[in-house]
């Protein structure tokens, strides 16, 4: 268990891999942890450092009362990166992860060579609709929303499958100060003019039955930068990192493959 202490935020890290080898940084979704990646890391090639971390409110990361900025969750990025020393990492950052990965691109190019921005967009609906979850949230907890979170997570098959309790598990288990602190982070944010000047290699992935952030937004959100690439993966809901992480790896492992970083 790794803890960096970042100012007045502890942040729970890990790696994986060739701790010599070039680094590749994942950034989890709102409501999950750095298990999130459990089942991608291990079909990704050998020789490369892979770095995960707990944003904060989430996992065993520090957990400060809301609301959070997504200005402040960036930061946690930045000094996590430049603590480990991190230079010229491929990013990849799934939902509010895919958030943290465009603004940290857009502050610090020297820490991101090339984007993965997943299951995200520039702007993730409207600042009225996170006020109403919020204020939901406030009144009834997780569990108020659990049941509308899970169904746009996952596809109807898997929410069947035995593996999907451990996912409504850690929803349900999830702190709620910092589940609310980062909606309100996304409510605030807008990265349609910012996204749209980063010039870096970057690739969208979107999963055919997101109820969070359908396909059309993560296309949206991709075209913002030039010469970018968007791959959909048929089937999956908004984690298809869990749902489908043999086709999840394949498409990073060829991304990371044509940009040399393998």
């Amino acid at each position: 268990m790794k803890i960096a202490t970042l100012g007045e935020i502890g942040l729970h890290y890990r790696i994986d891999g060739n701790p010599d080898g070039a680094p590749v940084v994942f950034a989890n979704s709102l409501g999950t942890d750095l298990r999130l990646w459990d089942q991608v890391i291990p079909l990704l090639p050998k020789g490369l450092k892979y770095i995960r971390y707990d944003k904060r409110g989430h996992g065993l990361s520090s957990c400060p009362p809301a609301p959070y900025s997504m200005g402040a969750l960036i930061t946690d990025a930045e000094r996590l990166l430049d603590h480990l020393g991190v230079r010229d990492c491929v990013f990849v950052g799934l939902s509010i992860g895919g958030m943290i990965a465009q603004g940290l691109a857009a502050k610090r190019l020297d820490l991101v060579r090339a984007l993965v921005l997943s299951n995200t967009g520039a702007k993730i609906g409207t600042k009225d609709m996170w006020e109403d979850r919020v204020a939901t949230l406030r009144k009834g907890g997780i569990a108020a929303l659990s049941d509308a979170i899970l169904e746009r997570w996952f596809s109807e098959g898997f929410r069947q499958t035995d593996a999907f309790l451990g996912w409504e598990n850690m929803l349900l288990r999830q702190p709620l100060e910092g589940y609310i602190g980062c909606s309100q982070a996304i409510a605030g944010t807008d990265f349609y003019t910012p996204t749209a000047a980063l010039t870096l290699p970057a690739l969208g992935i979107a999963g055919s039955v997101d109820g969070s952030t359908p396909p059309d937004l993560v296309r949206e959100t991709i075209d913002l930068i030039k010469g970018s690439d968007f791959r959909l993966i048929k089937g999956a809901g908004h984690l298809p990192c869990v749902e489908k992480p043999e086709e999840y790896a394949a498409i990073l492992t060829d991304f990371l493959t044509a940009q040399g970083h393998v």
